[in-house]
């Protein structure tokens, strides 16, 4: 654990010689340089026991960014690194991939029942007091490439099973019903394929023919799977070329079309046509979601503060069980409304710019939810959600979770490398915590050479270990690594110098093995940016 007391800053050098960095003239030190603190003391509530932690005073983007590639992360401005092969449960940085990523069946359910809250305030029966960015077990599976084929084929099944109880039910509808038995050796053929993993179009599914009491002449003439399965493909065709495929169909002697043509689209919705699906203009409720900068300087975060803050009581006592007297409100402006990330607007930057900002969900005029988010330059990095308890029933975790992913794709368009959202850490010893990998396709951080691996291929590993390498590689190491730490700078007695300059003043033996601690923990390139301050 890293324990040594410190301070570091990153300067733009000028008259930084000069610089004192105490509690009475910080705002001072930053006319002339951007300054992180780090103390390592008291850590804030909500961190881990086993890290290694830091105060951060002020931060670039950009160093953010590599620290948490790293597996670093922030708690207001307290910024920690849990220290994995000791915790109890190891907590690895998870990343979903939003460009390629699409809502499962229960992602889609959420987005449909705000909807219809909002056009209807029609609200679900029961209630569903999920925890941040929670769904249901189910949707863990839903991007394992392993299963997609046997899906398939259950999809096929299910197709082909829906075809001949329409043709069985047209021939037989005043007949004797099936018998009992011959229904479940139906059933148990078709389960039989589906285990061993067959194609689906070698299914066939044998039933045994009823006696009939002669053709009802009121219904449709009865037709096999086959012919139905023939003709919606004729119908596709003539959908794509309705000219050239229909004289090619009727060349042959198709009869004509006795179902009509389906409207829906083979290519599914995208996940902002879900999220921004028009409403009626009678609509029961209105919805806004409005990006707020974390600063007091903000005069709209500044006018939100008070009913952000009941709200984030309100919250913390019913879903976390906190008691009122630890959520004042010094803990939760230091908690989510202090950020030691430096506001930028770069040109080539997304509009809203980078730093760490407040989404707030307004109905109707109140606020019901707050995300807390950091836009960095490669990704949108979640760091908190606090909602309104009497709300749970819209699911407000999962629903802002996917905001999220549509807000990182709406900022990709015009800054093509942001194109990652982080969701913090994923713990897969924690049911609570595994939600998180059900947004795929998604990567964790590989703790010891620092690469991501697609999560696919880091579950059976940490089903037999809570700790993994998940580098298959034996002999790659960690790229960043601190190679030279001589070149890692130290500001002393109000002067800038290299470690190898400051080392020689120093007589106490563990000051080395704790500052060499601290490179090999934040990386080459950020003890070179980043100014260790020593006292």
């Amino acid at each position: 654990m890293l324990s040594l007391e410190v301070r570091i800053m990153k300067t733009k050098w000028k008259n930084a010689s000069s610089v004192e960095l105490n509690g009475e003239n910080q705002q001072n030190a930053n006319s002339f340089c951007e300054v992180i603190t780090v103390l390592g003391g008291r850590r804030p509530r909500s961190t881990p026991n086993t890290d290694s932690g830091m105060w951060a005073h002020s931060m670039t983007v950009q160093d953010y960014q590599d620290l948490i590639d790293r597996g670093w992360r922030r708690s207001g401005k307290y910024v920690y690194k849990p220290v994995m092969n000791q915790t109890c449960c190891p907590q690895y940085t998870i990343r979903c991939r939003p460009l390629q990523f699409q809502p499962s069946k229960s992602h889609k359910k959420v987005l449909k029942k705000m909807l219809k809250f909002l056009a209807k305030g029609e609200i679900p029966k029961g209630s569903c007091k999920d925890e941040p960015m929670d769904s249901t077990v189910d949707d863990a599976v839903v991007g394992d490439f392993a299963l997609i084929n046997k899906l398939d084929i259950q999809c096929d099944l299910k197709t082909l099973s829906d075809d001949l109880k329409e043709s069985l039910e047209s021939e037989g509808k005043n007949s004797k019903k099936e018998e009992p038995h011959e229904l479940l050796q139906s059933q148990d053929f078709v389960g039989e394929k589906l285990a061993s993993g067959e194609p689906s179009h070698s299914v066939k599914v044998h039933t045994v023919p009823k006696p009939g009491k002669g053709a009802d002449l009121s219904k449709p003439p009865c037709r096999k799977a086959k012919e139905i399965r023939k003709e919606r493909k004729r119908l596709k065709l003539m959908q794509q070329n309705p000219a050239g495929e229909h004289e090619g169909f009727q060349a042959q002697g198709q009869p004509p079309s006795l179902f009509p043509a389906k409207a829906k689209s083979n290519q599914p919705k995208a996940l902002e046509d879900l999220i921004f699906e028009s409403l009626p203009e009678n609509a029961s409720h209105k919805l806004e979601v409005r990006l707020v900068p974390v600063s007091f300087e903000d005069p709209e975060f500044k006018s939100s503060f008070s009913q952000s803050f009941s709200l984030y009581v309100k919250y913390q006592v019913a879903i976390h069980q906190d008691p009122p007297d630890e959520c004042g409100k010094t803990e939760f402006t230091r908690f989510l409304c202090t950020s030691p990330l430096e506001a930028e607007t770069p040109p080539n930057g997304p509009d809203c710019g980078y730093g760490s900002f407040h989404q707030q969900y307004w109905l109707d005029g109140k606020i019901i939810a707050v995300g807390v988010i950091d836009i960095l330059p490669n990704c949108v990095s979640s760091v908190y959600l606090y909602y309104d308890p009497d709300y749970s029933f819209l699911s407000l975790g999962v629903y802002s979770a996917l905001r999220e992913i549509a807000f990182t794709r709406q900022l990709h368009e015009k800054t093509s490398q942001l194109s990652y959202y982080y969701m913090g850490f994923y713990i897969h010893s924690c049911p609570k915590m595994k939600y998180k990998g059900q947004y795929r396709p998604s990567d964790l951080l590989c703790p010891e050479t620092y690469v991501w691996v697609p999560i696919e291929q880091c579950l059976p590993s940490l089903e037999n270990s809570k700790y993994c390498r998940f580098n298959q590689d034996p002999e790659a190491v960690d790229e960043d690594r601190s190679t030279e730490p001589d070149r890692l700078q130290v500001f002393h007695k109000r002067a800038i110098m290299p470690y190898r300059v400051y080392k020689k003043h120093q007589k106490d033996p563990s000051e080395e093995a704790a500052v060499l601690q601290y490179a090999s923990l934040v990386g080459q390139k950020c003890s070179e940016r980043m100014l260790l301050f020593r006292n």
